[in-house]
């Protein structure tokens, strides 16, 4: 008698969670979006009033995308809305040694 494990509605639920929780982040990632480009929450401050608040960090996971670029040894962030397109800010770095090919 072979007993046949059973994929109950729970598991099945879970299962179709962890799918799309998995096609979002590769989305996110393909598309730029901020939470998936290493941004801490302290730099999540969109509307520049010195206070990060919870739809700030919201926003990161689906309206704020980031565009990188580099120059020889400064490396730059565009940070924008995905919506319009329009800019939130721009931080540079400059970077010396060995680091500035690694990034």
């Amino acid at each position: 008698m072979i007993l046949r494990g059973t994929f109950t509605r729970r598991r099945k639920a879970l299962l179709v969670l962890v799918l799309v929780v998995l096609a979002w982040l590769g989305y996110a990632w393909y598309a730029d979006i901020a939470i998936t480009q290493g941004i801490e929450q302290q730099d999540m401050d969109w509307n520049a009033d010195g206070t990060v608040s919870r739809n700030e960090v919201l926003q990161a996971f689906y309206a704020v995308g980031i565009k990188s670029t580099q120059e020889g040894n400064r490396h730059c962030r565009t940070f924008y809305w995905r919506s319009s397109g329009e800019q939130i800010r721009v931080d540079c770095k400059t970077v010396f040694g060995e680091d500035a090919s690694k990034e």
